[in-house]
């Protein structure tokens, strides 16, 4: 079957994702993993095709002509890809284990390859990249099983029945056939900077049952019986990936530099914890009982804040880290689509709707029954009384834009976060010169009611003085700031222009620039149901859900001409708008029913 073009690149739609905490692979189509960076997400990738064809990747497929169909274990994020050939039938189990307690202190990356009828003649094959050309793979010999080292990454291959020959070079492969009922397994064990494990292969076997057992367990723990379930615990299952256990944080999304549009140039790290999807993660994650993660990624955010003081970061490394700049790695990008960018460089901006993202995480936390220590109080007290100094500032907004402008929904995010804080106040969980806070909230309602609204767009606006539109006001619907006439006909507004379909372009003139943004659709989804458009809200939801890939999985953007995933996969912000849609339409669809407060 043919996955991949001439320059073996392979359609981003076509990759599904494992993981295992820590980290996650990209699994094409055609069975070759094509980006797995370990030991962390956002480590540099020792494989990484995904973005160039030197690159490195691990390949297991029949070795003639096949048919595949795919689909994840119920309830897990363990693959499971059955190849259909001329000569008989064979099952693919891809998994990234985990351990009896959660992840593993090694990175384990199973290939289980079970005989169903006849013979399947299969073959692999292991080749390193260059770690985004800093580093040359090579074979340690030193052991009996084959060992390839890379820039401080250790790689023991080893397996059942799975034919391995000689090495050679920097690529170790092997060919073996299926037979009906038989087992075969191709294993990778990884550490960095560490002792190298080498578990028996049957061990690695046994945890990839272990490990379908964990995710079904965590996927009971999904408290959600609403329609669209299935898509609901897909997404849930997708977001966990981009769940970093050591450090409780949450990635953007799991890759980097996958381009917004066919012509490239708007490339950009999605491999770091963004404080604004971070909240919106958790305020689904919170919405379908997810209690451990929420109390995870609550407790990273707020010891960074200790650490950042009132300066909050828009992002930061999984670890917590401030980013240190970009750099441009030599890689052709997908598809000859450059530049591959390592690091972000909207570090540093100021995004005024951080703040917003800041107090709704932390309202949603308590709402849920938590409470506050005194030091958090005080530093969101503190916090709360610069959104009351700053909220009139220029910012780069909510799309990281390079020319600082008044934004109206900035403006909106202060307006959140003020609520927010009073709300938390009225909970005896913050304690400050509550009617400032008020007062302000009221002021920013009044600005944005004034400067914010254009009588002739009859539509919110994206910044003061224009008529151009901005999708992400659609959120301040959910925020509970307009339910009413306004917002319903900045709806309209917003889809007549910047509409593709059932799709919607960020912000007005970007259909020329990229392709539709998967969140942007999903949050029109919510808005619609809060305005109390809630059969319009069904129908655009019922649109939507197909877009996604053959097992669920969803990019930043889609091209609305074929329906081509653009950007970087999977993309946690186009995960949760799902989630949340889904959630709204199983309520009655206003702010109030999703537990906010309009004030």
């Amino acid at each position: 079957m043919a996955v991949r073009d001439d320059a073996g690149f392979a359609d981003i739609r076509s990759y599904a994702a494992i993981g295992d905490g820590r980290t996650v692979a990209l699994v094409a189509l055609d069975g070759s993993i094509d980006w797995y960076p370990t030991p962390d997400l956002d480590s540099t990738p020792s494989f990484a095709r995904l973005l160039d064809a030197r690159e490195g990747f691990l390949s297991l497929a029949p070795a003639g002509e096949y048919t595949t169909d795919r689909r994840y274990v119920d309830g897990t994020n363990v693959l499971e890809t059955t190849y259909t050939t001329a000569g008989g039938t064979a099952r693919v189990t891809d998994s990234l284990n985990t351990g009896v307690a959660g992840r593993l202190p090694w990175g384990e990356l199973a290939r289980r390859v079970d005989g169903l009828t006849g013979a399947v003649d299969m073959a692999w094959s292991i080749t390193p990249g260059s770690c985004f050309g800093t580093a040359s793979a090579w074979i340690d010999g030193t052991s009996d099983q084959p060992i390839l080292r890379i820039d401080g990454v250790g790689l023991a291959i080893c397996g059942i029945d799975h034919g391995p020959r000689t090495p050679e070079g920097r690529t170790v492969e092997g060919r073996f056939t299926t037979s009906e009922g038989s087992r075969h397994l191709v294993a990778v064990v990884s550490t960095h900077d560490e002792p190298l494990p080498l578990p028996d292969p049957r061990t690695i076997d046994d945890g990839v049952d272990r490990t379908i057992r964990n995710w079904q367990a965590w996927s009971d723990t999904v408290d959600y019986t609403g329609d669209y379930r299935r898509e609901v615990l897909r997404s849930a299952l997708a977001l966990k990936l981009l769940l970093h256990s050591p450090s409780g944080s949450i990635a953007a999304a799991a890759t980097t530099s996958l381009p917004e549009s066919a012509g490239g140039g708007k490339n950009w790290d999605y491999r770091y914890a963004w404080v604004r999807d971070t909240a919106y993660t958790l305020h689904a994650l919170t919405r379908v009982g997810l209690r451990e993660e929420v109390h995870a990624a609550v407790s990273w955010m707020l010891k960074n804040l200790r650490s950042q003081g009132s300066d909050l970061e828009v992002f930061t490394r999984l670890n917590g880290s401030t980013p240190e700049g970009t750099n441009n790695p030599d890689l052709t990008g997908w598809r000859n689509n450059g530049p591959v960018v390592d690091g972000n460089p909207a570090a540093g901006q100021l995004q005024l709707g951080v703040f917003g993202d800041l107090f709704d995480l932390i309202w949603q936390y308590v709402q849920s029954g938590h409470v506050l220590d005194p030091t958090t109080m005080r530093q969101l007290a503190e916090i709360a009384d610069l959104t009351c100094d700053i909220w009139q500032s220029r910012d780069a907004g909510i799309w990281e834009l390079p020319e600082e402008r008044h934004y109206v929904s900035s403006k909106l995010g202060c307006w959140n976060a003020l609520k927010c804080a009073v709300l938390l106040a009225e909970r005896g969980q913050l304690h400050g010169p509550v009617d400032r806070w008020i007062a302000e909230r009221d002021r920013i309602r009044a600005w944005v009611n004034e400067n914010g609204w254009s009588e002739e767009r009859q539509s919110y606006i994206w910044y003061p003085g224009s008529t151009e539109l901005d999708a992400s006001i659609l959120l301040h619907a959910m925020s509970g700031f307009d339910t009413g006439d306004r917002m319903s006909s900045t709806i309209d507004a917003l889809r007549s222009e910047l509409g593709a379909g059932p799709l919607l372009y960020r912000y007005s003139g970007m259909q020329e620039e990229e392709a539709t943004f998967v969140a942007c659709a999903y949050w029109t989804v919510s808005a619609l149901a809060a305005v109390g458009r809630r059969d319009e809200a069904v129908e655009l939801m019922e649109e939507l859900l197909p877009l996604a890939n053959d097992v669920g999985i969803l990019a930043e953007m889609i091209e609305p001409s074929d329906n081509a995933f653009m950007g970087n996969i999977p993309q946690g912000l186009s995960h949760l708008a799902l989630i949340h849609a889904a959630l709204t339409l199983s309520t009655d669809g206003s702010p109030e029913g999703q537990g906010a407060d309009p004030t």
